[in-house]
């Protein structure tokens, strides 16, 4: 585990293998943390592909039990967690790298690929977010339920107003699709992309085979690969050929 502190912004971030860089945004929504990477019906890239890629993962900003922490930015509040993925690996000197997102990771790989489309050369959607239709306010009442409470209670200078006035931004305002892109920008997106589809009521199926069907560079995984638990070696080996096809690291070492 390393730290960076960036103004008022503390990264905490573990860093792992040699090769070209895979920045790993970790799941469990606003809770993300490294900690969780490898859960049940999943993997570890950390462990995965460390023999071929540099990887680095971050807990995200204010996570509880994470390391990293800083501002509540209300009014932006996906491009303040895009801001300090960028801000780390500019620390690093790190100047292009594969994104793979897994859960709250999705919609943030793409809100990488919208803000910096030079840097990112590739990702990997793993059980992405996406709206549901029918349940469109399913994260805002997951969180200010379970991650509200906890967070304004460890940072007395943060109100669950403002924590509600995020959360609203953030999961209510405009909320479509992926959160952070439109279908218009999947549809012209260049990017390759390896698309790993879930279906439980924060990482919506439909949501995820639209992006794929849209996104001309675009190819999907097995479906289901988390279950039963013998197919996630063979969604595995999918990732580890993806990125074979699409990193320098396989390309030219």
């Amino acid at each position: 585990m390393a730290i960076y502190e960036n103004g008022s912004v503390r990264i905490n971030y573990e860093e792992t293998g040699s090769g070209f860089p895979l920045l790993v945004i970790p799941g469990g929504g606003l809770n993300a943390t490294i900690a969780r990477l490898g859960g049940a019906g999943s993997f570890n890239p950390l462990k995965e592909f460390s023999a071929t890629h540099r990887c680095i993962a971050v807990d995200l900003r204010n996570a509880s039990g994470g390391g990293s922490s800083g501002p509540l930015e209300v009014d932006r509040p996906w491009d303040a967690f895009t801001d300090d993925h960028l801000a780390l690996m500019d620390h690093l000197g790190i100047e292009k790298f594969v994104v793979m997102g897994f859960c709250i990771g999705g919609p943030l790989t793409w809100n990488l690929i919208r803000r910096a489309p030079e840097r990112i050369v590739a990702g990997v959607l793993v059980h992405p977010s996406g709206v549901r239709p029918e349940a469109k306010d399913l994260f805002y009442n997951n969180n200010i339920k379970d991650w509200a409470p906890q967070f304004c209670a460890s940072r007395p200078e943060v109100s669950l107003e403002m924590a509600d006035a995020f959360l609203t931004r953030m999961y209510r305002t405009d909320a479509d699709f992926v959160f952070t892109v439109s279908r218009d920008f999947v549809r012209y997106c260049q990017t390759p992309l390896l698309i790993m589809p879930d279906d439980i009521p924060p990482h919506p199926f439909a949501a995820a085979m639209e992006s794929a069907l849209l996104a001309q560079n675009a190819q999907v995984s097995l479906y289901p690969w988390r279950d039963p638990a013998d197919r996630v070696p063979l969604a595995i080996r999918h990732v580890r050929t993806f990125l074979t096809a699409n990193t320098p690291t396989q390309k030219h070492l």
